[in-house]
């Protein structure tokens, strides 16, 4: 089932593409939410978000209502799905051995599949 899910505006910004961007936070859970349909928006009201996108601003008493019973149903466990860049692993430390990569086989010489 698809679902609009409501939360907290925390933030507004333009990413490189000059498309409005903002941090929703969904009960202390936040994701990265485009907000271009919701223009007029502003930090603390609130927003249905569908599928990474706000669609419409709620009174904070119906979002409350809204997650609480969204909440009941089980309909928010995709709210812990990490974001992608949670998935990044960690960067390595100044001066930190990288493990090396394959090179390939120069031209001319034959690789481990030829005969």
């Amino acid at each position: 089932m698809c679902l609009g899910v409501p939360g907290k505006v925390m933030d507004i910004q333009e990413n490189a593409l000059g498309m409005t961007m903002g941090t929703v936070s969904f009960g202390g859970v936040t994701k990265e939410v485009c907000l271009a349909y919701v223009p007029e928006v502003q930090p603390g009201e609130f927003v249905v978000v569908h599928v990474g996108f706000a669609i419409s601003r709620i009174s904070e008493e119906e979002a409350a209502e809204t997650f609480e019973l969204l909440k009941r149903m089980g309909e928010l466990a995709e709210l812990d799905v990490p974001q992608p860049d949670a998935q990044r692993p960690a960067s390595p430390q100044p001066g930190a051995q990288r493990p090396a990569r394959p090179q390939p086989d120069p031209p001319g010489k034959p690789g481990p599949a030829a005969s």
